[in-house]
């Protein structure tokens, strides 16, 4: 490789780790600050945490997502416990979720002994490029993807003794109980591996902690099951999760659009033989972007970001298998089944112009800071006209009770942040003092969180939160899941 290639390219290595870390870093600071933790599901997440009944109101439902659980919510309720203060173990909670990608970029570089880092640059790329499709949504495969990269990292690297393969198990008993979609991340994972051959000493030891992980995840599902009303609304989730037709949304469009043409324009002035074809090639593009943005796109990526779970299901395995690929040393693709491949891999590897692949990188950045500065800004105007709603005094009684509110009262444009399952805990969670004059409710919700026996459970035991909220809960539970 000439000596101005590999400059390029490590120049690419470190505007990759950079643009990782500083994403990561970004996801606390914007998360926690305009309190998104508490969007779409994690109202009723956030609701709970400061009841103190994470596990009660909704985890003892999934059980697969044990770790999930251990991780974001048992610390913050014991603030709760401790302080007295609801507010306090929210903004934990917030902390500990949005901080997941940062926490696994740290254990990733400390446990990648890769030539190179190879493994944390990858992971760097995946958390800059993958998890701003789903930032803001309350999905576990936020955290599965953050352990994803350092359960690969130290199935790579764990030294070859007893303490590294315990090492390996943990990691990947960790992944397979942050969700269900990990199992697969996880197989994934052992599919790179096995490219080193069936009898290389970390595939089989991956597969043999991966074994014990598995087993150890199905007898926990098959002890703890869901209740029947939620088992039904799992299943049906499960197979939106794998719809291809989740990727058919006007931002990953307009991402795929763009691409495109900047390959194409790449194309043409390299064929003209333009000096810096890549750095004219993004500025055409991003002027083509700009006039979209301003007089075209009237889209917002909102309750879409959960449905773009599936692009972490995609994305994830096809990274760490390139990033696994790539740690294979000269031996290793001598032993490896895909010893054929392993030319063609190298060949494609010298081919790829470092610099074309940094205007693509940027250009996809700019997407996602755009879409999730519109997200954000739209969340905050949404969250104030919920708190409006429930700090007023307009009411519909036909709704169960003259003490809810009709959310349909706010406008439609901001009405694409609802998500109607959660809005009677979002209107609690900003009401000033948690003290709302009315609850919130979407008529159009068809699924109800709890049940009246655990609202009232709730409300009797549940100090941190007011009396008037838990009571305003526990009626709306009571008027639509009695039993």
């Amino acid at each position: 490789m000439p000596d101005a290639t590999r400059r390029d390219w490590q120049r690419f290595r470190v505007v990759v780790i950079a643009a990782g870390l500083a994403a990561s870093i970004l996801f606390v600071l914007a998360g926690v600050a305009t309190r998104l933790q508490m969007y779409g599901d994690g109202s009723i997440f956030s609701y709970a945490v400061a009841a103190q009944d994470a596990w009660a109101f909704h985890w003892h439902n999934l059980s697969g997502r044990f770790f999930t659980y251990v991780y974001a919510y048992m610390v913050p309720e014991q603030i709760v416990a401790l302080t007295g203060s609801a507010r306090a173990g929210i903004a934990v909670y917030g902390v500990l979720f949005f901080s997941a990608p940062l926490l696994g970029l740290l254990i990733t570089a400390a446990a990648d002994r890769s030539r190179e880092r190879i493994v944390f640059t990858y992971a760097c790329a995946s958390t800059v490029l993958l998890c701003p499709f789903v930032f803001g949504a309350p999905t576990e495969m936020w955290v599965a993807h953050a352990v994803f990269w350092p359960a690969l990292a130290v199935s790579l690297s764990a030294p070859a003794n007893v303490r590294g393969a315990i090492v390996v198990c943990l990691a990947l008993l960790a992944l397979v109980f942050t969700h269900e979609g990990a199992v697969v991340l996880a197989a994934s994972m052992l599919a790179a591996l096995l490219c080193r051959g069936w009898r290389n000493p970390v595939f089989v030891r991956a597969c043999a902690a991966c074994a014990l992980a598995i087993l150890v995840w199905a007898a926990v599902k098959l002890t703890i099951r869901p209740d029947d009303y939620i088992a039904a609304v799992l299943a049906a989730a499960a197979f939106r999760f794998i719809d291809l037709h989740n990727l058919a949304q006007p931002m990953v469009l307009t991402l795929c659009t763009a691409l495109a043409g900047y390959s194409v324009v790449l194309l043409l002035l390299h064929a003209a033989s333009i000096e810096r074809a890549h750095v004219y090639s993004s500025l055409v593009c991003v002027a083509a972007l700009a006039l979209f943005w301003a007089r075209f796109d009237h889209w917002l990526l909102a309750e879409a970001r959960y449905d773009l779970r599936t692009v972490l299901l995609i994305g994830i395995p096809v990274l760490g298998l390139v990033a696994a690929l790539e740690t294979m040393t000269a031996d290793d693709w001598q032993r490896s089944p895909l010893q054929s491949v392993g030319p063609w891999f190298l060949k494609a590897r010298a081919l790829a112009d470092p610099r074309a692949l940094a205007g693509a990188f940027a250009f996809v950045l700019l997407m996602h800071a755009v879409e999730s500065g519109k997200f954000v800004s739209g969340w905050l105007d949404y969250k104030a006209a919920v708190r409006a709603l429930a700090s007023g005094s307009v009411s519909n009684p036909e709704l169960g009770s003259p003490l809810f509110v009709s959310s349909q009262h706010i406008g439609a444009d901001l009405s694409r942040l609802a998500w109607n399952s959660t809005t009677p805990f979002l209107s609690v969670l900003v009401a000033p003092d948690f003290k709302p004059a009315r609850l919130v409710v979407d008529p159009t919700a068809g699924y109800f969180w709890l049940s009246c026996k655990t609202a009232e459970q709730s409300e009797i035991e549940s100090r941190a939160l007011p009396d008037e909220a838990r009571g305003l809960i526990r009626l709306h539970a009571c008027l639509h899941r009695p039993n």
